[in-house]
């Protein structure tokens, strides 16, 4: 494989990392006083859930979230934390990689009618598939410094 700057593997590294930042932001942007504190998030999520097109959404949200939606909140701005902070350092690579794709599969889902994330989402998605199958953790990670995932 011919690249120009860096090998492969750097390029790979700097894809992985990338995606680590667009979490990080997500993160950082996200008012988390109003998703801890006031539940902002979650009704915000459960009005669109309980307006979708799909009726398994909407169970689904129903079922699983809005019964726990103070831990959802938690859930939701930690993990997205986690991931950013994964990513960026290259510790536990696979699983935050795994955990990236998940998530935005199931933002992907929720928003399916909104064009800015569904563009935002998928392509999130397709970077997490794509640094987990070519073992984007290889350089410039703490996984790569302590051999694992090798």
């Amino acid at each position: 494989m011919q690249t120009m700057w860096l090998g492969g593997v750097e390029w790979l590294a700097v894809l992985r990392i990338g995606l680590g930042l667009w979490w990080l932001e997500s993160w950082r942007h996200k008012d988390r006083k109003g998703w801890l504190e006031r539940g902002t998030g979650i009704a915000w999520a459960a009005d669109i859930a309980a307006k979708h097109r799909w009726p398994f959404v909407q169970r689904g949200f129903a079922a699983v979230v809005q019964p726990r939606a103070r831990l959802m909140a938690y859930v939701v701005v930690h993990a997205e934390l986690a991931l950013g902070l994964g990513l960026v350092l290259g510790f536990l690579t696979p699983i935050a990689l795994a955990g990236s794709l998940l998530l935005n599969l199931l933002y992907l889902v929720l928003m399916i009618h909104d064009w800015a994330e569904q563009g935002q989402n998928s392509m999130m998605a397709l970077v997490a598939a794509v640094a987990l199958a070519a073992m984007a953790w290889q350089t410039w990670s703490v996984d790569a410094a302590l051999g694992w995932f090798l």
